[in-house]
Parts: structure tokens; C-alpha cells; sequence
């Protein structure tokens, strides 16, 4: 061991006569400590949130959805679908029919979204369609009805009981024009963990929508699944170059892109202002070291009289702070990793699902920001030592050892 790292390492440990020094050694460690762990845990709430939600959405809808601007419905999807399926890093097309429709129950009506699907191709990218809360789903050609677990909840229904679907369009009567209405049967339930998802979604199969909303041979959109879903941009401009102009690709990134401005803001910020706290760490330490300095002018005195360079009394000083630095920082990963393991084991953090989408916050942390985090802390506490050190690589000999 280099002796200017063996002195600062007795340094860093004051005899009882300087137990005061001690103490204050002690709560720079613990500060640098604190703002790290609460930066891991910060990063790690924010991160896991984001991502929660990012995947319930995607999981409900789509990466890429194809709309028809007239509103009339996409003619020909079937066409469309084989030729958007032949773009580069599209995985899947699937057609997708809705319309807004009224549902009533036993314990009362809600307002719900009808979509038609074809449950073979879209179970294959949706977990919550492969594990339905209970029953099943529908055949091809069966009017059976899926609905989300918080819309069968709010109507009181479950599987195998009637419910009356009131479409907007109209018939004619003797006396005069009235609304449509169909008896189906719920088939299913199902759980995609989004909340406004299942408090509003009825699913059918797409024939039988096509035949209930009039819609032959029609749909509302094409949902499209890619590869690399950060390339959602990318690819969509290249749809717009072959796709007819009454069809308009969209994002899920343009979708939601309010929200995932909004957490990337909310997770820049909470990092700047969590770092503050590893800089008030920092100018512990520096007052800290400028008190070592000023009890160990004898000792460094001695030690140039010996023959030491203004560097190793440098390094020694330096070296006392790096330290308290680094096993701040390490406890401090030690502990913000063992509460994220805590929080994820006992979900923790309970939030309302109406309104955040999710049960609980899950805490995720990537080590790309774990890198950033530890280079942040471990730049800012090795940024301190630097003018105390400086200080005392100044100090003269002379001065230090006249009076002894």
C-alpha cells in the first residue's frame, strides 16, 4: 500500500481527542449515502412506472395503427393488411372494427367501445387474451361477447349471462324510426391491466361486428405490431409514402405522447434535484477536510520535513475524500437496491388503478442509469477534496514546526 493511502486511511478514522472530526467525517458519509440511495430509488419509481404503463398500453393496442381519415371504413383491408405485412420490421396486421355502443346489465347501463377482432391473430400478441379472468373466447362465427373485468363489474354480469347492446344507428318501424338493440352473451372476461381499457372495452368477433354494425366487408383500422417499437416513427413515414391518402398511420408514441413527455421531464428533474443532495454531501466533505487540514498542520509539517512532496500530502487529503465518497456511495447502492427488492416483493407503493392505470409502482432499474448515477455521485465527492487537499500541499514546514 502507498503510504499516502495508509495515512488517510488513519485519517479517516479520528482518535478520541478529535472525535468531533469523526463525527463530521461520519455525516458526509451518510449524506452522500442518502442522496444516492434516494436517487436509485427515485430513478428506479419513475422507470418502472413508465414502463408498467408503456406496456399495458401496447399490450391493449397496438404499435401502429392505420385509420381511415373519410370515416366511412377501410375497403379492401384484406389487400391493404398483405401489403403493409411486406414492409421491413412489420411483424403482424390485424383488422379491427369499433363503433361506441351502449351496454345494459343487471345492475344498470354503461357506455362502452365494441371492437371486432379476430381473436386468433390478436392472441398471439396479447397475454390477456391467452389468460382470460374466466370463461373463453368466443369462436369465429359465434356472437359471444368478451368484456374487461371493471366494465362486467360496473354491469354485474358475468359469464354466461345476457347483455343488450343499443347501437347508434336506427331502424325503421311503423312507428317511426327506433334504436337497434342485440342480446349477446358474455363468453368471457378479461384483465389487460389498463384500467380505462377494461372499464370500456367489449369485444366481439369481426365477422359478427361486420354484420351487427353493417359494416361488411369494412373496418375501422389496422393494427399493426413491429419489431422495435422505438422505430414506431421510422416506419410510419414509410407507410405514409405507400399507402393510399385517404389512410393515415399513427403511433403509439403519438398517442400518448403527453404522457411519456410528461415522465421523461418528471424523471430529468427528480435527478437535478436529488442530486442536490449528494452536493450538499460534497461540501461536507470539504469542510470536513479544511478541519483535518487545519488539525493536521503539525503532522503535515513533519512529514515535508522528512521528505514528503507537496503531491503525496496532496494525494493523502485527496485520497481521505475519495474515500468518504466511495463507501458513501456503495452503501448507498446497497440500500436503494435492497428497497427497490423490498417494494417489488411487498408492491410497496399502492396507487388508485382509476387513475394511474396500475395497482402498485414497480420499481426498475436499467444500469445504464445505475453507471450514471454511481458517475455522478463518485465525480461530484472526488470534485471536493480537490482545494483541501490543495490547501494543504501549501502548508510550509517551517510555520507548521516552529513552535514545537
Amino acid at each position: 500500500m502507498a503510504y499516502e493511502l495508509l495515512i488517510s486511511s488513519r485519517y479517516l478514522v479520528a482518535p478520541r481527542k478529535q472525535a468531533f472530526i469523526s463525527v463530521i467525517t461520519l455525516i458526509s458519509i451518510l449524506g452522500v449515502t442518502i442522496g444516492v440511495m434516494a436517487l436509485i430509488i427515485a430513478i428506479s419509481l419513475i422507470t418502472g412506472f413508465q414502463e408498467d404503463v408503456q406496456d399495458k398500453i401496447l399490450g391493449a393496442t397496438s404499435h401502429i395503427m392505420i385509420s381511415d381519415l373519410s370515416g366511412e371504413g377501410i375497403k379492401d383491408y384484406e389487400k391493404i393488411a398483405q401489403q403493409v405485412a411486406e414492409v421491413e420490421g412489420v411483424i403482424a396486421v390485424t383488422p379491427v372494427l369499433y363503433e361506441q355502443v351502449l351496454l345494459t346489465g343487471i345492475l344498470g347501463s354503461s357506455g362502452a367501445m365494441l371492437r371486432g377482432l379476430e381473436f386468433e391473430k390478436e392472441k398471439g400478441y396479447a397475454p390477456w387474451l391467452q389468460k382470460l379472468e374466466s370463461g373463453r373466447l368466443p369462436e369465429e362465427s359465434e356472437a359471444g361477447l368478451l368484456l374487461g373485468k371493471n366494465l362486467a363489474a360496473n354491469l354485474g354480469v358475468n359469464v354466461g349471462d345476457s347483455i343488450t347492446v343499443l347501437f347508434p344507428s336506427s331502424r325503421l318501424s311503423p312507428l317511426g324510426p327506433i334504436p337497434r338493440t342485440k342480446n349477446l352473451i358474455v363468453s368471457g372476461i378479461f384483465s389487460s391491466g389498463l384500467y380505462e381499457f377494461d372499464s370500456t372495452s367489449a369485444l366481439l368477433p369481426l365477422k359478427i361486428a361486420q354484420k351487427l354494425l353493417n359494416r361488411e366487408n369494412r373496418v375501422s383500422m389496422l393494427q399493426l405490431r413491429i419489431k422495435k417499437i422505438f422505430a414506431a416513427p421510422q416506419l410510419a413515414e414509410r407507410l405514409r409514402e405507400i399507402l393510399p391518402p385517404y389512410l393515415y398511420p399513427t403511433t403509439w408514441m403519438e398517442l400518448n405522447r403527453s404522457l411519456f413527455s410528461a415522465l421523461k421531464l418528471e424523471k430529468t428533474l427528480l435527478f437535478l434535484t436529488i442530486a442536490l443532495i449528494v452536493f450538499v454531501a460534497a461540501l461536507n466533505i470539504i469542510a470536513t477536510l479544511i478541519l483535518m487540514v487545519m488539525e493536521k498542520t503539525r503532522d503535515i509539517g513533519i512529514l515535508m520535513a522528512l521528505g514528503a512532496t507537496a503531491e503525496s500530502i496532496r494525494k493523502i487529503f485527496f485520497y481521505q475524500g475519495a474515500m468518504i465518497g466511495l463507501i458513501g456511495t456503495a452503501l448507498g447502492c446497497v440500500l436503494g437496491l435492497a428497497w427497490c427488492w423490498l417494494a417489488n416483493s411487498f408492491q410497496l407503493i399502492k396507487v388508485p388503478p382509476d387513475i394511474y392505470q396500475i395497482a402498485f409502482v414497480p420499481f426498475r432499474l436499467h444500469f445504464l442509469d445505475l453507471l450514471m448515477i454511481v458517475g455522478v455521485s463518485l465525480f461530484i465527492t472526488f470534485l471536493a477534496p480537490l482545494f483541501p487537499a490543495r490547501r494543504a500541499a501549501r502548508v510550509d514546514p517551517v510555520a507548521a514546526l516552529r513552535y514545537e
